[in-house]
């Protein structure tokens, strides 16, 4: 009898058990260390982990965890955990999850896996194997030296930078140009390799080929920083590029931050010292044994055929100076010198960790002009960074000049007089057939390209060279893109790409203001605009980046410059304004709320705490009076320093701001006794502040311009009892000048949030869609086709500038209704609240929080609402809609009943895709 019941249990338990499996949807679809999908040159212990799940049923979160680490991708794939098994944790916790094993061994790579426990506690499959790789310590470089053609003598040694018109003081010093130098290496592999991993500094920057092949994809590698506080280094992985015998190392280095000379168009002046490298090739060979190729008076050098680079002044290229195969096995180079060992630099070195600035995209030429006899003009039709790449033939010694430029004069010449002139690149022909050359060691932002001394190929005949190609490569920081928007308005379509191509061009390895001018790192865009450009690329590594930036820019006394790294110092409130110097506690905060890193709260927590103690022996009873204020507001004069709200206001406002969000994080930290001091600080400076800029019988702020009002109501500066009025009066404000704009670099994120917030986002719509008074439309019908610096597009200042676009947060969580809520960390609590205002009929909006994509579709017809929504696993939302009185809301066609929370019909909901009906 049991033998005939045998198959039956057996099928049963089979049917069980599949059922189980059905049930436990809940996968892991993403890993990541350290933010980033494999990641090279992590810290030995403190460092974290974070994945993505999916699931197809709704409401799926995780309750418990497990991480596995293994000394290799055999071991891993067995699920042997030699290095690290977190074993069973219970907790949702999927971002920032920390590691809590040994320390780790330097420039080694691992291998990992995670799986989750369901609501029901059923467990998922595991995650496919991931890696990462170890960075080095100081003792970890095997002896390797820092090398170079030359080495600059102390006494030559201009640190911290000279402003320009001060550089004539500098006599002769910055006047040399650096050899752009040439180093090589060749060395014998006689196994197997089994991985093979290259940790290479170069300063300024550096191009590391491997057998003749570039490593990597990095374009003005590493990032620049303050370089006697920390010098970047790299981790490649060359693994495939090496080879079983003969192999050779060629690096080329170029000059970027590290030493600017007083040649052609200079910011600013400085010499941290000459170019140099330093490098550690690990390999590993399959039987278990390894070898180090290192930097040292063993390598040979020689000067490049790049005569003159300058990360401000352009690039010089003499192909009559190239050495063919100088970077592959067997070039003679018995001709060249030994390498010199050079000075280290002073900075510590630390790997870099964010996603390199790389060549991203790239443009043809759309229209060629001859605005003067033999003087061309390529147009490629979008302002952006970037550096042309040419394809030309013609003769030897022949010399072609490339004058790149935002705009045209009214000769329709290139203009460079707003953007730092003379910048341009030249290249000497060798004379070889079709020869093709980009700059390594520069960029810049234009649209528009001269070309002196050739001729586009097709011309009539002629002597000059023949342009065969020219492309427009674009470079900018590769982190991912985050985020996609698109409504039924055109126009704000078009303000989209705008402002989108200002924050292209503006991440690099910091976020610079402008692609040209000045690439520097002006701190107040970077919160001010931290939420836009956050919704539109995976910015975290970045404001990581410029956390450390600020830390290494504090002076003894506590202040936060305006730019950071602080390569010159300037004057006056160009050096010390709060508006600028807040970016030290507000960035902080923006990535706690964003990824919930409490790691750099901590780390940056010393600089805070110094920061808002400066502040404050800076203030007049709380009261702070110097800066820059509402930098290019528009007003009846020139844009510059704030015309139509005190400075007093804006610098005291944001004072507020620092010590309340100071506060806070103190709390998160657990430094308790911190949290109620700067809780108690913060009501002393809104008493001064009310007592000195509140009219409270008119309900007006000073002077009420849309700064002086809106600034106040956003960060939290007016008692409950007024916030009614002061918002109808900025409102009625706004209303009355006939919806014109006039808030300006540090007020117009405010207003931004304040009308937003207040629920008054019919008013952004008005401000935005038009084109007839300055603003983002009146820019676009002038032609511009990047964010301009000033509200008019004036062709006297930049017309590539990042910090005016804060109405593309409001796309995001106005709009297209993506936010979180405020009581949310990481968006583990999402608000989704869209808002159709105007003659919108349409919006959709994706958004790749750390759980996952958000993604968000309304329109309107007649009478009916209709709103799509996915929420990523193991996270939640509410869903704020517009219901108006009796109307009837179905959810994937049955009815349901919203539930109203301050005024507003609110559906709670967990993970899963929803489809809502309101008629």
């Amino acid at each position: 009898m049991l033998s005939f019941f045998r198959p039956i249990l057996l099928c049963v338990a089979l049917f069980l058990i599949s059922c189980q499996v059905i049930y436990a949807q809940l996968q892991v679809d993403i890993t990541r260390c350290e933010n980033n999908q494999r990641p090279l040159g992590i810290p030995l212990s403190d460092f974290h982990f974070g994945w993505e799940l999916s699931a197809k049923g709704r409401s799926e979160i995780q309750t418990a965890y497990q991480i596995g680490i293994s000394s290799s991708k055999t071991k891993a794939a067995a699920n042997i955990f030699d290095v690290w098994d977190s074993k069973k944790t219970i907790g949702d916790n999927s971002i920032m999850v920390p590691y809590r094993g040994k320390k780790l061994m330097p420039g080694t790579e691992y291998f990992w896996k995670v799986r989750v426990w369901n609501k029901n506690d059923l467990a998922s499959v595991w995650s496919k194997t991931s890696s990462f790789g170890t960075g080095l310590e100081s003792k970890d470089w095997k002896n390797a030296k820092w090398i170079g053609y030359e080495d600059l003598p102390d006494s030559m040694r201009v640190v911290p930078g000279v402003h320009t018109p001060y550089a004539s003081k500098l006599k002769d010093k910055a006047l040399k140009r650096p050899v752009t130098p040439l180093l090589r290496k060749e060395f014998t592999t006689n196994k197997k390799v089994s991985s093979a991993f290259a940790f290479i500094s170069g300063l300024g920057h550096y191009v590391l080929n491997v057998n003749g092949n570039k490593a990597g994809n990095a374009f003005l590698a590493p990032g620049w920083t303050y370089y006697d506080k920390t010098c970047l280094y790299n981790v490649l992985d060359i693994t495939s590029m090496i080879r079983e015998g003969n192999n050779s190392l060629g690096v080329i280095l170029g000059n970027g931050f590290f030493n600017i000379n007083r040649e052609r168009y200079f910011k600013l002046v400085d010499a941290f010292g000459m170019p140099k490298v330093l490098c550690r090739i690990k390999i590993s060979y399959q039987d278990g044994t390894s070898e180090d190729i290192v930097t040292d008076g063993s390598w040979r050098t020689a000067p490049s055929p790049t005569t003159y680079n300058s990360i401000f002044g352009g690039e010089d290229y003499d192909a009559r100076l190239e050495k063919e195969g100088w970077d592959k096995p067997g070039f003679n180079d018995k001709d060249w010198k030994k390498a010199e060992i050079i000075k280290a630099p002073l900075g510590k070195l630390v790997a870099e960790m964010d996603y390199p600035v790389a060549i991203m995209d790239s443009f043809n030429v759309v229209k060629i002009t001859e605005p003067k006899p033999k003087v061309f003009v390529y147009d490629f039709g979008q302002n952006a960074s970037g550096v042309p790449e040419i394809k030309v033939k013609g003769r030897r010694g022949q010399i072609i000049k490339f004058i790149p430029a935002e705009i045209l004069d009214n000769a329709n010449l290139p203009n460079q007089d707003a953007i730092g002139k003379p910048y341009f690149f030249t290249y000497t022909l060798k004379g070889d057939g079709v020869e093709t050359w980009r700059p390594n060691f520069t960029y810049y932002g234009f649209r528009y390209l001269q070309v002196e001394g050739a001729t586009p190929s097709g011309q009539a005949e002629t002597d000059l060279p023949q342009i065969v190609d020219i492309r427009f490569m674009h470079n900018r920081n590769s982190a991912p893109s985050n985020g996609t928007f698109n409504c039924s308005n055109e126009l704000f379509n078009k303000i989209f790409t705008l402002i989108n191509w200002a924050i292209k061009s503006n991440m690099q390895s910091v976020a610079t203001d402008c692609p040209h001018r000045e690439k520097l790192s002006w701190l107040e865009q970077d919160y001010l605009m931290g939420n836009s450009i956050h919704y539109n690329f995976d910015n975290y590594l970045l404001y990581k980046k410029l956390v450390d930036d600020m830390i290494d820019a504090q002076t003894p006394e506590g202040l936060i410059p305006d730019i950071a790294p602080e390569f010159v110092q300037f004057e006056g409130g160009f050096r010390d304004s709060p508006e600028w110097g807040s970016a030290a506690i507000i960035v902080p905060w923006q990535l706690y709320t964003w990824n919930r890193d409490e790691v750099t709260v901590r780390k940056a927590y010393p600089m805070m705490k110094k920061y808002v103690s400066y502040l404050r022996s800076k203030s007049d009873l709380y009261i702070l009076s110097h800066g820059l204020g509402d930098w290019f507001d528009y007003g009846p004069k020139r844009p510059g320093e704030s015309q139509l709200t005190p400075k007093a206001l804006t610098a005291t406002a944001i004072y507020y701001y620092d010590v309340i969000l100071l506060g806070k994080m103190a709390e998160v930290l657990g430094e308790h006794k911190d949290a109620a001091d700067y809780t108690s600080q913060a009501q002393e400076i809104k008493a001064a502040f009310n007592a000195k800029f509140f009219d409270e019988k008119k309900g007006v702020y000073s002077t009420g311009s849309q700064t002086a009002m809106a600034m106040p109501l956003s960060v939290g500066l007016v008692d409950l009892a007024h916030k009614e009025s002061v918002l109808g009066n900025l409102v009625d404000s706004i209303t009355s000048q006939n919806y014109k704009l006039t808030a300006g670099d540090i007020g117009f994120h405010f207003l931004v949030d304040a009308l937003d917030k207040g629920g008054k986002s019919s008013l952004l719509y008005k401000m935005n869609n038009r084109d007839d008074v300055p603003g983002y439309g009146f820019q676009l019908k002038k032609g511009a086709t990047a964010l301009t610096e000033s509200w008019p597009a004036l062709q006297n200042v930049s017309n590539n500038h990042l910090m005016l676009g804060h109405v593309m947060e409001w796309f995001y969580s106005g709009l297209a209704g993506i936010d979180q809520e405020s009581s949310s960390v990481g968006f583990k609590t999402l608000r989704i609240r869209p808002q159709p205002v105007g003659d919108i009929t349409s919006a959709s909006g994706s958004f790749h929080s750390p759980y996952g994509w958000v993604k968000t579709f309304w329109k309107k017809e007649g009478s009916t609402f209709t709103l799509s929504v996915t929420i990523p696993a193991n996270s939640q939302a509410n869903i704020y809609l517009p219901i108006i009185k009796n109307s009837k809301v179905y959810e994937n066609g049955k009815l349901i009943t919203a539930q109203v929370i301050d005024g507003n019909s609110v559906i709670k909901c967990g993970s899963g895709v929803y489809n809502f009906v309101i008629k």
